[in-house]
């Protein structure tokens, strides 16, 4: 790890400044293997990385992908499971779903991550795989700021074991593929809230409210607010309405239903739990720091990606 950065804080922001580390900067690169349409993007991705003089790795999976897949030279980069990645910047190149996964990773490990979006959407990248010359000389030249970002941890009563407990966008408990509704007696702070009766509940973070919680009809949030989301999914009664909470609150599902099984999904990463179970989500105390342009704003990025107004 390079010990040379300094860092200026700036309320909820911290400026990024590596200029004085050209050549020992370590970057890790993660990203998902449905790539070929970005191909001639990637390769130059590579040789711009490869050039910079920095300490490259990549993920085990992505590193063997880039190679055998798309026949992309990588000898100048190294090769290691991502559990064991270690460095000074991560960046995600995909779409939303690479960037949430790296979250889970590298949000342990204290890591900053820098999106590069090569998806349909990558809401949650700022910058795109034809700019990669631009992002780096930026990145050395610490023309960004970091960003903290809530994560949900979660825990249970039943013995279901979850590889990763953390989640950046949302926890969602939603039912089988049937038609049997489900019953979820919620707690917050130790006091009986309610009980929603529907297909589903979506406990969001400020992140994670332009994804599956804006698509139950949920409330958009700025990113770096202190809430919480609960938000139904297909409510049973139309005076069952999303619900912003403080971002301390501890939340405790009890879930019925006529059916054995319900699920509960991490960010996309469904586990089959059985009813009458309950989970309990929480704020983590890990966050996620985030890499960002310096003119970066939650408004510009709604109109940008979600068309937000138009």
């Amino acid at each position: 790890m390079c010990h040379q950065r300094h860092f200026l804080t700036n309320c909820q922001t911290t400026i990024l400044a590596l200029s004085q580390v050209i050549g020992t900067m370590k970057i890790l690169l993660f990203g998902n293997e449905y790539q070929r349409h970005y191909a001639d993007e990637l390769r130059h991705l590579v040789e711009v990385l490869g050039n910079s003089g920095a300490d490259i790795v990549a993920e085990t999976d992505f590193h063997s992908y880039l190679h055998n897949a798309l026949d992309i030279d990588v000898g100048n980069i190294r090769s290691c499971p991502a559990c064991d990645m270690e460095g000074d910047v991560a960046l995600s190149i995909g779409g939303d779903g690479t960037f949430l996964r790296t979250a889970r990773v590298m949000a342990r490990k204290d890591v900053p991550i820098l999106g590069i979006n090569t998806g349909h959407l990558g809401y949650l990248a700022d910058a795109n795989v034809s700019e990669i010359e631009q992002v780096v000389d930026e990145l050395y030249k610490g023309l960004f700021k970091i960003g903290r970002r809530t994560m949900l941890e979660i825990s249970n009563n039943c013995g279901v074991n979850i590889r990763n407990t953390l989640a950046l966008n949302e926890v969602a408990i939603s039912r089988q593929d049937n038609c049997s509704m489900l019953g979820m007696r919620t707690w917050v702070n130790g006091i009986d809230l309610t009980t929603y009766r529907g297909d589903g509940l979506v406990i969001s973070t400020p992140t994670g409210s332009t994804a599956y919680n804006l698509s139950v009809g949920g409330p958009l949030v700025e990113p770096t607010s202190h809430v919480l989301v609960l938000s139904p999914i297909s409510a049973h009664s139309l005076n069952m309405r999303p619900l912003v909470l403080r971002d301390d609150s501890v939340i405790v599902v009890e879930t019925s239903s006529r059916t054995q099984q319900y699920l509960v999904s991490l960010d996309g990463e469904v586990y089959s739990f059985p009813t009458g179970s309950a989970i309990t989500v929480r704020k983590s105390d890990i966050f996620v720091k985030v890499i960002e342009p310096l003119n970066h704003n939650f408004a510009d990025t709604l109109r940008r990606k979600l068309m937000w107004g138009q």
